[in-house]
């Protein structure tokens, strides 16, 4: 991850010039050195695109940006500091007694001290940048930004000529794409067909054979082929097209009217098909503006486009779209064996078809794969080659130039900066990790890794996430699982050979403790940890600014309370499926915490007052935490909180809550058997939460009161809460409310018997109602129609229910009606 110094600049400097807080650096007598430093940095960040993309053929200058990027870290350090004041201030003045006001009045005289320190730190910060910008001069770096910014990684040209011989697995794929070719749709005069499919799969070489095709080469009166730059230029592009059907085009014309009229004299009155193989181009006037070019072909032209990303064919509006998959098992053992032997040798060593078919499963059928290791292993004949082969991880590989990582290192480099630190930051998980949507996204928060898209649009950072996650999604980064979407949480993989990628990434940042850990670089930032607390403090010393600890197994407490003392820079803790009773009140000294998972400790009976501290922090999961008695007295003070997940044997939360957690977005309460009310007497409370979830909460007679004043609630969730009577939450007349709920969800609520009036606040927004498993349930309300935008609508195993209203079949916005009774 040593290519990411430009956004961590970006970051920084964002803070730097924040108007929030700049009397609080007056305040502390650091403004000026802090200007200086916004400064260097400014000077520094204009030169970094250039760095990173040259650093691949320079080792000095990955050299130089990792020395950069350690020291950025330690002023983001500082910067982080300064904020955590202003908002352990916010705390105080909002919250605080009048004893804690009066102290924190005197404390800021008694702080001589730590400003002193903390200047110098700002000082010797400063001397560093120096120092880093005085060398950059050696490197010849130009300047360059973001919104120009282009990878020049190395690219096979590829070309239209295939032997149909190499080709494995393909000839249905083949026939689909034939039928769609030959058989355009009649009312358009240019067809587009995409094929589109992970990076190495086959996209390319199944073109070639469509277009090498006896049958297709004689339907066709003009083919041209087009391997599409990074960089979707139409002036470049037409020119290339030209080329491709053996007009000469003069190296330095650049008249766009002589280009466009050749174009248009070579393609009339005939029927055309061009390829353009590996498409980037996002941009929909870009791609109208060349298909207006390529429209003076007779009927029945067609242009195929290869390429990576889903978000690409959704652009050009293809007649049809082809999904390569990956080769069958028997499919790719072939494709291997023949990149692997001689014609005809693997019979001649019967002791190597174990190993190769042991390689080929993990290729999962990605064609790519099988030809870089097979060709790796090409007339090797010795075991103990294949079995190095069969343990090695691919990026061993990189200099492979027909090998699957170039080929996914492309894809990762055309992502624009801040997706590449969501991306690499992915290198905390093991493979075939099974991802949540939120909790992934709660994490890129707590490290700073999600940006506001546009200054003058707000957009909340989860929703951002959720738009990071789909754009892996399309280039098949991320893979969707078919399961279940509950609780607006959904789960997705990463192919190994991804994973493969985004280790050779960020391999030098991420690092395991276990038991057969013998080094570990000073580089390291990401921690998991599996193993004792004397290997945490085997290696303490040497890693100065880890920013995550994960533990992969039971930690014991003095584990916890070693990386708690020692690791003072943590953005993320977490310490699922632990024992201890007691979480360590040094907890409270992590100023820069904003992510604490203390999920399914099923023996904590109490939290620690001093975790009221940490005012940074954005997300605590307690699901899962039977035995905890209650939440600390103070937990208004955790006045950044986002996101809150609670187990908890208490009967009342938040008692001392009063004008809190308003920048709270989510909060699941799960588990509480004994929890009988959520909000007392609160109605400025919760005022930015937009989802709510409530499971297995058997004593809750009700929501609570404030239900009506959640203005921004979009989701609520309520599932085995068997004594809630949902009629008397809303309060008031239900014309009052103006509510934005999307998704009611709920299931098996044996006192429901009508829906609730004042959902009606929510005519206006409501898309989603789900009801299971409701056995009491006897209506639907007459009102329930006039729902303006209801689009789903799923009843299942609600028996009692014999009809549904009057005029449900007038709602034009319903799209989905499932009704499954019980069996």
């Amino acid at each position: 991850m040593a290519d990411l110094a430009s956004s961590l600049a970006s970051s920084l400097l964002k803070k730097l010039g924040s108007l929030v807080y700049q009397e609080l650096y007056l305040a502390w007598g650091v403004q000026s050195d802090l200007h200086k430093l916004e400064s260097t940095i400014s000077i520094l960040k204009i030169v970094l695109l250039d760095a990173e993309d040259k650093q691949a053929n320079n080792p000095m200058l990955s050299i130089w940006l990792g020395r950069l990027k350690n020291i950025l870290y330690v002023a983001e350090d500082v910067v982080d500091e300064l904020e955590y004041e202003a908002l352990r201030k916010q705390a105080i003045t909002t919250y605080g007694s009048a004893m804690a006001k009066v102290c924190h009045f005197f404390c800021s005289f008694m702080a001589l001290s730590s400003r002193l320190k903390l200047a110098h730190k700002i000082k010797d910060i400063r001397e560093r940048l120096d120092e880093i910008n005085a060398d950059k001069v050696q490197f010849n770096l130009t300047e360059r930004h973001e919104e120009v910014h282009v990878n020049p990684l190395w690219r096979e040209k590829t070309h239209s000529f295939i032997d149909p011989s190499t080709v494995f697995g393909r000839d249905g794929d083949k026939e689909e794409i034939k039928k769609s070719l030959m058989h355009p749709n009649p009312t358009r005069n240019l067809n587009i067909i995409a094929i589109v499919g992970l990076g190495g799969m086959g996209k390319t070489t199944l073109a070639k054979v469509v277009y090498n095709d006896e049958s297709v080469v004689k339907h066709f009166q003009l083919r041209m082929w087009v391997c599409v730059p990074e960089n979707f230029n139409v002036t470049r592009l037409v020119k290339d097209i030209l080329k491709s059907a053996g007009g000469r085009v003069d190296k330095n014309s650049s008249n766009e009217d002589t280009l466009q009229t050749s174009l248009r004299e070579l393609l009339k009155d005939k029927r055309f098909l061009l390829v353009l193989d590996d498409v980037w181009n996002e941009n929909r006037n870009k791609w109208t503006e060349l298909r207006d070019l390529l429209n003076g072909g007779s009927h029945g032209s067609v242009i195929v486009v290869t390429t990576r990303s889903h978000r690409v064919s959704s652009v050009l509006d293809p007649v049809y779209t082809h999904s390569v998959e990956g080769l069958s098992k028997e499919e790719s053992l072939s494709l291997f064996v023949k990149c692997a032997f001689k014609e005809g040798e693997d019979k001649l060593y019967p002791n190597l078809l174990p190993i190769a078919d042991e390689i080929v499963k993990k290729c999962k059928g990605v064609p790519l794969a099988l030809k870089s290791l097979g060709g790796l292993l090409y007339s090797k004949v010795d075991e103990s080659e294949w079995e190095l082969v069969r343990g090695n991880e691919i990026w061993e590989l990189e200099e492979n130039e027909g090998g699957i990582l170039p080929a996914l290192q492309l894809s990762y480099n055309q992502m624009p900066i801040h997706l590449k630190r969501c991306f690499a930051y992915c290198v905390n998980f093991p493979k075939d990790y099974d991802f949540s949507n939120i909790l992934l996204i709660e994490q890129w928060v707590a490290h700073g890794l999600i940006i506001q898209m546009s200054p003058n649009k707000k957009q909340e950072l989860e929703d951002i996430g959720e738009l990071y996650i789909k754009e892996l999604m399309s280039i098949c980064f991320f893979q969707l699982d078919l399961q279940e979407n509950l609780f607006g949480m959904y789960s997705f993989k990463m192919h190994d050979l991804v994973h493969d990628l985004v280790l050779s990434i960020g391999h030098e940042e991420w690092s395991e403790i276990d038991s057969d850990n013998k080094d570990m670089a000073s580089t390291v930032r990401h921690l998991s940890i599996s193993s004792s607390s004397q290997q945490v403090s085997k290696f303490s010393n040497k890693l100065t600014n880890v920013r995550s600890i994960m533990y992969r197994n039971e930690p014991h407490v003095s584990s916890v309370e070693a990386c708690i003392s020692r690791f003072k820079s943590l953005r993320l803790l977490t310490i699922p499926y632990s024992d201890f009773e007691n979480l360590p009140s040094s907890i409270g000294t992590q100023k820069h915490l904003r992510y604490l998972g203390l999920s399914l400790n099923q023996s904590i009976k109490k939290l620690p007052n001093s975790i009221c501290k940490l005012h940074n922090l954005q997300t605590l999961l307690l699901d899962g935490c039977r035995d905890l008695e209650r939440l600390p007295k103070d937990m208004r003070n955790m006045i950044n909180l986002r996101f809150l997940t609670i187990s908890t044997k208490d009967t009342c939360l938040f008692v001392n809550g009063v004008c809190c957690f308003n920048s709270l977005q989510i909060l699941w309460v799960v588990e509480c058997p004994r929890l009988e009310c959520l909000l007392p007497q609160m109605d400025r409370c919760l005022t930015n939460l937009r989802m709510l979830v409530f499971v297995e909460c058997e004593s809750l007679t009700s929501l609570p009161p404030i239900i009506k004043h959640l203005k921004a609630l979009e989701s609520l969730y309520i599932c085995d809460c068997e004594e809630i009577d949902l009629t008397g939450g809303g309060g008031g007349d239900a014309q009052d409310l103006n509510l934005r709920l999307q998704i009611l969800y709920i299931t098996n609520l044996p006192k429901l018997e009508i829906l609730p009036e004042w959902l009606l606040g929510s005519a206006n927004t409501l898309k989603h109602l789900h009801i299971e498993q409701c056995e009491n349930l006897k209506a639907l309300p007459e009102w329930l129609p006039t729902l303006k935008s209801l689009q789903t609508l799923e009843i299942i195993e609600c028996n009692e229910l014999s009809s549904l209203p009057e005029g449900i079949r007038h709602t034009k916005t319903l799209r989905k009606l499932v009704i499954i009774p019980e069996l």
